[in-house]
């Protein structure tokens, strides 16, 4: 079988609080959307903004710092995949799809006005330091040190 790719590179904000709730068998879920936004010109040569909302699932622990750090307008550095869903709808017996992206690692970039911090999550199975936030000095420094936005490249 030829090698094929599903991964997924989102930065955009979220759109509302995460929805957190447990499988039957106790494992933690977040639902949430993410907006991201394209700029692009119109036919009068106008610009114009195109926001694209996107369906993320979370699972265990990638879940619970959703829970904890992740709020609406979080602006978020998300990879995954993505996942299509099917259903039979109760009501109408027609059927269902939902297209989701899977986090499987999640990046934390709002500032601490915010108060979420700096947090990245991998999902993977490799071995992860839990709490990747820099020390206590290191927000000193970067408080002292009085860095603009207008002062960042990017």
């Amino acid at each position: 079988m030829a090698k094929s790719v599903n991964k997924v590179i989102l930065l955009g904000n979220v759109g509302k609080d995460p929805e957190i709730r447990s499988t039957p068998s106790g494992t933690m879920v977040a639902n949430f959307s993410l907006a991201t936004s394209d700029r692009f010109q119109d036919a009068q040569g106008n610009w114009q903004d195109r926001t694209e909302w996107h369906n993320l699932v979370a699972f265990k622990r990638t879940a619970e710092i959703v829970r904890d750090y992740v709020k609406k307008g979080s602006k978020l550095y998300v990879e995954g995949k993505i996942q299509t869903r099917s259903w039979e709808d109760k009501d109408t017996k027609a059927k269902r799809y939902r297209t989701e992206i899977i986090v499987n690692d999640l990046s934390l970039l709002s500032g601490r006005d915010d108060s979420s911090g700096a947090y990245s999550r991998s999902s993977s199975n490799a071995a992860v330091n839990e709490d990747q936030r820099h020390p206590a000095g290191a927000d000193d420094y970067a408080q002292s040190a009085e860095i603009s936005d207008d002062d960042i490249p990017f």
